[in-house]
Order: C-alpha cells, then sequence, then structure tokens
C-alpha cells in the first residue's frame, strides 16, 4: 500500500465513535487517532443533546455530530468508548442499543473497550462469544454466557472487545487491522513508536 499522509483516506467505510458523557476520553480518542492515521474516516458522534461532550475527567470533546442528526446507515462500524458513567449513558440510548443489536444480529461490526462489552452482554450479543471487558465488568459478561478471556483485545467475528484505557491503542490498531490487514497496522505501530 502507498504511503499515506494522515487523514487522507484508504477505505470509503466510515466509523462511528460514540461519545456519551462520562466517558473515558482516552478510549474514543486513541481510536480516533488511530483510524485518522490510517485514513479510515471516522466521527466521533454525541449521544446527547450537544456537541460539546465532558468526559469523566472533565475534559470537554467537541463532537462531529449529534446522533440525533445523524444515518447510521451511512457507518460500517460502531464504536462503544467506555468510562462510568459514559458506559450507562450509552446503556440509555435506546435508538443507538437498537442500532447495535440489529447489527450484531446481522454480522456487522461493533467494537466496545472497558465497561461497554457489558452492553453488548446485557442485550444478549455476547452468549457463546469470547470477549473481554474491564475487570470491574467480566462478571456481566460471564452472566450472560460471554466466554471471557483476559487478553487484551479480542476479536470474535464482527465483535471487538478490549479491557481499558491502557488498552485503547491495542483496540484502535485491531480496528485498523480490520479494514486495512496486518501490513499498514505494522507500518503504523512504527510511526506511532508502539512498543508493545
Amino acid at each position: 500500500m502507498p504511503e499515506l499522509k494522515a487523514g487522507t483516506e484508504a477505505t470509503d467505510r466510515k466509523v462511528a465513535v460514540f461519545i456519551a458523557p462520562g466517558l473515558e476520553e482516552v478510549e474514543a480518542l486513541a481510536v480516533v487517532d488511530l483510524l485518522f492515521r490510517a485514513g479510515i474516516p471516522t466521527d466521533m458522534v454525541a449521544v446527547s443533546q450537544e456537541r460539546a461532550v465532558t468526559s469523566s475527567h472533565n475534559i470537554v470533546l467537541t463532537c462531529d455530530r449529534l446522533l440525533a442528526e445523524t444515518d447510521l446507515a451511512d457507518y460500517d462500524m460502531l464504536v462503544l468508548p467506555g468510562g462510568i458513567p459514559g458506559t450507562p449513558n450509552l446503556r440509555a440510548c435506546q435508538p443507538l442499543m437498537d442500532e447495535v443489536t440489529a447489527r450484531v444480529q446481522a454480522g456487522r461490526p461493533v467494537a466496545a473497550i472497558c465497561a461497554a462489552p457489558s452492553i453488548l452482554a446485557e442485550l444478549g450479543l455476547l452468549e457463546g462469544r469470547e470477549a473481554t471487558s474491564n475487570p470491574g465488568f467480566t462478571g456481566v459478561l460471564a452472566e450472560h454466557g460471554a466466554r471471557v478471556s483476559q487478553d487484551s483485545v479480542v476479536v470474535d467475528g464482527s465483535i471487538i472487545t478490549s479491557r481499558g484505557m491502557a488498552t485503547a491503542v491495542d483496540f484502535g490498531l485491531e480496528i485498523v487491522r480490520h479494514y486495512l490487514g496486518d501490513d499498514v497496522v505494522a507500518d503504523l505501530k512504527t510511526k506511532v513508536v508502539y512498543q508493545g
């Protein structure tokens, strides 16, 4: 693949990263940064009524769009960052939950990190699947029939799950791999001085 300048599109498939009040900002921004560098079009979509959303650490993120104004059919993958109370705030967004459920049932890609895989479990979408999450939420996964892994990132079919803020780069790289393959991931690791 030819070398890309950051932000140059390498695919026409778009990713939506959902931003809820109280999210863990690194889990969203690390993914957005890596996808941007890889040339994967990505939007931060606010599930609240305003594009400016405050994280669990009082950092204000300005989103590209509001969920209420967004056609989710425009996006190939949906990404759910974690954080508290970000995760319950995502879970309370019924239009998003309906879309997540429909996508997983159709075999379309959904990714979740930290506490957010518990949403997938509660929706009945991880039963019989291998998944991971923040250690504080692995019980929820197990209670809903998931095969719980301690790996930093787990891919099971169309679902990608990860453990938390410190695994956010691995999570983002796995999403890049989903679209662009191992060679692009290896190149990206070099460019961001990945040492994992």
